[in-house]
């Protein structure tokens, strides 16, 4: 199962302390601090990465520590820093300070790096003490806690085209038969269980292909399957509307299907749109006023062809 959401704990490495000591050579009755400096702590790093495309990891581990410093010595030597941690996720990650609710960093392109939590300081030696005053100073600095972090993580695809549609409107049959999705399709409601993305290769370009679950009435109020979903197309540049024409009424279709998607984000309605009707293998004629674009059947390929240079001169 897909998880696109996950809360989680983060904790950089605490810096080591710095230490008092005092230099012990053969001919010097009382040498001067030589305390050195602990070391900083770990930190925390996101990484964002192509291998993924789920956040189940982090459904079965929710606490993620870096390394401590390790605390200074003699002879004025500064203490190891605590190694870092490097965490991966999918692109596509929004990472969200849970306390603030403000969002830290959104990971839309792969190899994007960003600290997370950073190490605590490590303490000073009491090296760094010594005065006109003071020649014998007792006095050194624990290393600081490092910075501890409640995180919402949440997945949203990285797809350019988003396939949108009630049940059964044949979403699952055309991203298996544009792409290379290997998806689950049968003959009842409710095919897709979980969004599938396909990447899709034509003459003059490359592009990805996002399908959510099936949307009825109320979705975006939590109805259904595809409320949980809508948020991976949010992303996309461009939506397809798929209405079964073997409906009764398409206008009907195309306008609840607009309307939970201004219900859920306003922004998704400014998105440009190619509207088509489905399943034309099982229509004899098209007799209701509406406006589409395109009438296609992905079980004979009907127009899949020119539906598909629709979509790249959009892009």
């Amino acid at each position: 199962m897909l998880t696109d959401e996950a809360t989680i704990m983060v904790e950089a490495g605490r810096g080591g302390d710095g230490i008092i000591s005092f230099r012990h050579e053969k001919y010097v009755d009382k040498g001067g601090p030589d305390g050195g400096d602990g070391g900083k702590g770990g930190n925390i790093i996101f990484v964002s990465s192509t291998d993924l495309n789920v956040l189940n990891d982090f459904a079965r581990k929710k606490i993620f520590k870096a390394g401590n410093g390790t605390n200074g010595a003699k002879c004025k030597k500064f203490g190891k820093g605590g190694k870092n941690l490097e965490i991966k996720v999918p692109v596509g990650t929004s990472v969200i300070n849970k306390a603030t609710k403000k969002t830290i960093y959104d990971f839309t392109k792969p190899n994007e790096s960003i600290v997370i939590a950073k190490g605590g300081k490590g303490g000073l030696g009491n090296v760094h003490f010594k005065s006109a005053t003071n020649r014998v100073p007792r006095e050194a600095t624990p290393g600081e806690m490092g910075e501890q972090k409640q995180l919402f993580l949440e997945l949203k695809m990285i797809a350019d085209v988003g396939l949108i549609g009630k049940p059964n409107a044949g979403k699952s049959t055309l991203i298996s038969v544009i792409s290379n999705a290997k998806v689950k399709i049968a003959d009842y409601a409710f095919t897709t269980l979980e969004p599938n993305l396909g990447v899709v290769k034509t003459t003059n370009n490359t592009f990805i292909v996002c399908d959510i679950p099936g949307l009825i009435e109320g979705a975006s109020q939590g109805k259904g399957l595809g409320h949980k979903f809508l948020k991976h197309i949010l992303r996309t540049r461009i939506l397809v509307h798929l209405i079964d024409s073997t409906s009764d009424d398409y206008q009907r279709d195309y306008d609840s299907l607009r309307k939970e998607l201004g219900q859920f984000d306003p922004k998704l309605l400014e998105k440009k749109e190619v509207v088509i009707l489905t399943k034309s293998d099982l229509t004899q004629k098209v007799t209701q006023k509406f406006k589409y674009d395109l009438i296609v059947s992905a079980t004979t390929s009907k127009n899949i062809d020119k539906l598909l240079e629709i979509i790249s001169k959009l892009l």
